[in-house]
């Protein structure tokens, strides 16, 4: 399907979307003061070893340590790893790092709410074409290249490039389908002369301190996400432009044609109504054509989707009504964890089906729709609950985490108590303070709907309370308040 990448930049931040047929696909956003991490290589140095945990802290120079679990340490040597069947066996991590101890280490994945950001041993550099990793003898190829013929064809090319005895592995990724021979030798050399260049960086280095810094938001962009099927490519800044007509003439010449300066006097992103999207984005619920709707809910530990019928009340009988509405949420949930930046376990729970057939006409249809998933995904057989569950890579916060912070009202629970609850709390501090208020005055100090309803609904309640205490009860809005908050002031007698 014919897709647009729109591209908008301001002094604070670079916004890229992809759309397709005028509906927006993924939003990538990189803000200056936040740069991203991911694909950057670092000399760090090793703080702290967690022999329990088979993990180290290393210290990248950011405000917290990376993790790096004993596997991102010795996937890339192959040596020390012992083989047991299908499992593998590590050893001990204090037997590979020591404190103190350097180390080349790459971002895998930014840092997320709490955590520092992971970190591997296994460098990795991509060009258009191909992905190299240096000091190892691996060789593979896009298992999103299905032709036999073309990937035959690629090995080939692969074998004119590869010098195992070098150490070098490469990985030819999805763009090089059709691409011409010259093209992707070239590439492989690039990325040789650009790992020495790191390596050489490295040694003068001291750590911590950054080596290597991948491409901004706009260029990775050309370089990983341009394909086929991308058919204009829309900015709004001159000298980004120029930069990217610059790199797509030097690497992707015949994307150049593609490439557009936005004359328009409005805002990219609200010409083209991806504002509305964006901000629908951040919605808990997505409704559906029918009627449906999901409900998404993001926690620490996991992303559920819940698919509901609501509206929608079919043509036929309930089984029919629940297969149509679990079909369409199964091809609308692929778009919203892309759109959404969704990572890490994701549990949907369908409609309960009854007709096996209808089950696995679902689940064919969510695995053809996560197809396009440009991340590594997942997914697992409908249980006997109805539901599924599937993995998707993490390698960022998702729009939500990004764009928003914890609500200061409801500390991010996402309910605030009632106003009866909050008087009720009232009633209970006063009873507290019962002592000190023989013969004084008591001065309740809250929201307007909390104070409505002290001197209405439980204005009875109040003055019993008061005459029990022998105390006077006074009431003071304050419009700074959330309804939540209360203050319970005593003062002296007039």
């Amino acid at each position: 399907m014919a897709e647009e990448i729109i591209i908008s930049v301001s002094s604070h931040e670079t916004r890229v979307a992809v759309v397709e047929q005028g509906l927006l696909q993924e939003i990538f956003i990189e803000r200056f003061h936040t740069r991203g991490t991911v694909g950057n290589i670092y000399k760090g140095k090793v703080v702290r070893i967690l022999p329990g945990m088979q993990s180290a802290f290393v210290d990248i120079g950011h405000e917290r340590a990376a993790f790096m679990h004993v596997s991102d340490l010795v996937d890339s040597h192959e040596s020390v790893m012992l083989d047991r069947g299908e499992s593998v066996a590590y050893p001990p991590i204090n037997q590979i790092l020591r404190d103190g101890q350097d180390l080349l280490v790459q971002v895998t994945k930014e840092p997320i709410n709490t955590k520092g950001a992971r970190a591997t041993s296994s460098i990795s550099l991509a060009s258009r074409f191909l992905v190299y990793l240096p000091e190892t003898s691996h060789i593979g190829i896009s298992q999103r290249i299905e032709d036999e013929d073309e990937r035959q064809r690629l090995k080939d090319i692969l074998g004119q490039i590869h010098q195992p005895e070098l150490g070098d592995g490469f990985i030819v990724r999805t763009a090089s389908e059709r691409a011409g021979e010259d093209e992707i030798l070239k590439d492989a050399e690039l990325l040789r002369s650009r790992w020495l260049s790191v390596n050489q960086d490295s040694q003068r280095a001291k750590a911590p301190s950054l080596v290597y810094e991948d491409l901004p938001l706009h260029l990775r962009v050309m370089r990983d996400i341009i394909s086929k099927e991308t058919v204009k490519i829309l900015v709004d800044n001159r000298n980004i432009f120029s930069v990217m007509e610059r790199f797509l003439r030097d690497f992707i010449p015949g994307k150049n044609s593609c490439l557009e300066l936005s004359s328009l006097d409005v805002q990219l992103f609200d010409a083209h109504n991806l504002e509305d999207q964006i901000e629908a984005a951040l919605q808990q619920k997505v409704p559906l054509k029918s009627g449906g709707y999901l409900v998404i809910d993001q926690t620490e530990a996991m992303t559920t989707v819940d698919v509901n019928t609501g509206a929608f009340v079919g043509r036929k009988d309930l089984e029919d009504t629940i297969y149509r509405t679990n079909l369409e949420a199964a091809a609308a949930i692929p778009r919203q964890l892309r759109l959404r930046s969704i990572g890490g376990i994701v549990i949907i729970d369908f409609i309960d089906m009854v007709n096996e057939e209808h089950k696995r006409q679902v689940l064919r249809i969510l695995e053809k729709r996560q197809q396009s998933d440009r991340v590594k995904w997942n997914i697992a057989e409908i249980s006997e609950l109805g539901l599924v569950e599937m993995t998707r890579k993490r390698t960022h916060e998702s729009l939500l985490k990004r764009m928003c912070e914890p609500c200061a009202n409801c500390a991010g629970r996402g309910f605030i108590k009632t106003a009866e609850s909050v008087c009720l709390e009232i009633f209970r501090d006063i009873q507290r303070t019962a002592r000190d208020l023989k013969d004084r005055r008591c001065l309740v100090m809250a929201a307007q709907p909390v104070v409505d309803r002290l001197l209405d609904e439980d204005a009875v309640c109040m003055a019993e309370l008061a005459k029990a205490l022998n105390a006077s009860i006074s009431f003071q809005v304050e419009a700074s308040y959330t309804q939540e908050q209360f203050d319970v002031v005593l003062t002296s007698p007039s």
